[in-house]
Order: structure tokens, then sequence, then C-alpha cells
């Protein structure tokens, strides 16, 4: 079982920085993604990250915006959004899946959860 907090979400203004985090509690190794829900969208891949932090994956809407990370002494993973833009407004989840081989980018396949926080950007 993994348990996911996500932190760091808020209301900024478009051009601005957030680094949203994901703190998660297990003994054993999974790889991390970031999903986001805009209203009225479907859940969308963001990014990903593997146990190691050796790989990274980005929806290629963000390359160059997003940054994720890890370190795993802390169990964190962080996401770091530049340039804010308000087409980035949506609720941020983090997922961890045991596999990262396949399709990573489907929702369904990711185990646990966090709770989400709500990332809002005004114009």
């Amino acid at each position: 079982q993994v348990h996911l907090v996500e932190t760091g979400g808020g209301l900024v203004q478009a051009g601005a920085s957030l680094r949203l985090s994901c703190a998660y509690s297990s003994a054993i190794a999974y790889h991390v993604a970031w999903f986001r829900q805009a209203p009225g969208k479907e859940r969308e891949f963001v990014a990903a990250i593997s146990w190691s932090g050796a790989a990274t994956y980005y929806e290629d809407s963000v390359k160059g915006r997003f940054t994720i990370s890890r370190d795993n002494a802390k169990n964190t993973v962080n996401l770091q959004i530049n340039n804010l833009k308000p087409e980035d407004t949506a609720v941020y989840n983090c997922a961890a899946v045991s596999s990262l081989s396949g399709n990573y980018r489907n929702p369904s396949r990711y185990s646990y959860w966090g709770q989400g926080t709500q990332v809002t950007v005004s114009s």
C-alpha cells in the first residue's frame, strides 16, 4: 500500500512559478507520475519519473516549463512549473505504479493516487 499526499498548489498569476510536492510512504520502489484534470476535461498525463530518477517523461505540451524530480531520501517527488498559463489551471494528482513499461500515460495503470492539489492561474 502506498499513501500519497500532494501539496503546493494555489492561486497565481500567469507567468508565475509553483513547486508541487508529492510525499509518498512506501518501502517498495514505485515510479511516480503527475496527472492533471481541468473542469469538464479528461484527466491528462503531465510527467513521470522512474524510481531511480534516471528516467523522466513529459507530455509534449509541458516540455520546457515543467520539471519532475525526486528525492528518495525524503520520499518526495516534485513538479516544478514555470511560466504558468491559464490553461494550466487544474487539479494536479500524483500517482504511483510499479512499472513504467507500456503506456505510462494511461491513468488506469496507476494503482495509488493522492487526493490532489488545485492550481489556478489567472490571466
